[in-house]
């Protein structure tokens, strides 16, 4: 569907929620107070062995096709195939270029789209509030996914529409107890 498409105003004013980053000189002082033997380590340091660690993490998610399980029993990350989207997926770049409304059509992944999931659903992973927490991936995590998910799509793990992720779960135990039923070592 192409239609004209209005360029957006980007000298327009803008609103920008604040935001309040967890890496702060606080947070850093309660680390060296409670871990007195990191105290002669300095916050940018620091800051650097946590931006490691992260991004080593997402790595080993976008590797495995089961994702990976977070520290401390925090939950499960993993990268997810979804269905094409049933609305607009614009593309404002050629848009912008062609003075048309055009839209993303995924050709490299048959229209699929890659997304990043988070879960904590899991009965290993019930902890208090659970429920407050929520995933929000960094920049760099987002766009590497969006780099390496065209290469190799169909590794990734196929999402139902309108279900939640914790019922992935389930649905295994309940088939790994069916097939369990059945077996004989005997027998092949």
């Amino acid at each position: 569907m192409i239609n004209n498409f209005k360029q957006p105003d980007l000298n327009a004013p803008r609103y920008r929620e604040k935001v309040y980053s967890f890496l702060n000189k606080e947070t850093f002082n309660e680390f060296k107070e409670k871990y007195p033997a990191y105290s002669n380590i300095d916050n940018e340091k620091l800051r650097s062995i946590i931006k490691i660690f992260n991004t080593k993490i997402w790595n080993a998610a976008i590797d495995n096709r089961d994702g990976i399980e977070l520290p401390k029993s925090l939950g499960f990350l993993f990268i997810g195939t979804c269905k094409p989207p049933k609305s607009v997926n614009m593309d404002y770049a050629l848009s912008k270029k062609y003075g048309k409304a055009l839209q993303n059509e995924n050709w490299e992944t048959d229209g699929h789209l890659g997304k990043i999931f988070y879960t904590n659903y899991s009965s290993k992973y019930k902890f208090k509030n659970r429920d407050l927490w929520r995933f929000q991936g960094h920049r760099d995590f987002k766009r590497t996914v969006a780099k390496k998910y065209p290469e190799n799509w169909t590794m990734y793990m196929n999402m139902i529409d309108k279900s939640r992720v914790s019922h992935l779960y389930y649905k295994q135990d309940e088939k790994c107890a069916e097939d369990l039923k059945t077996y004989n070592e005997f027998e092949f």
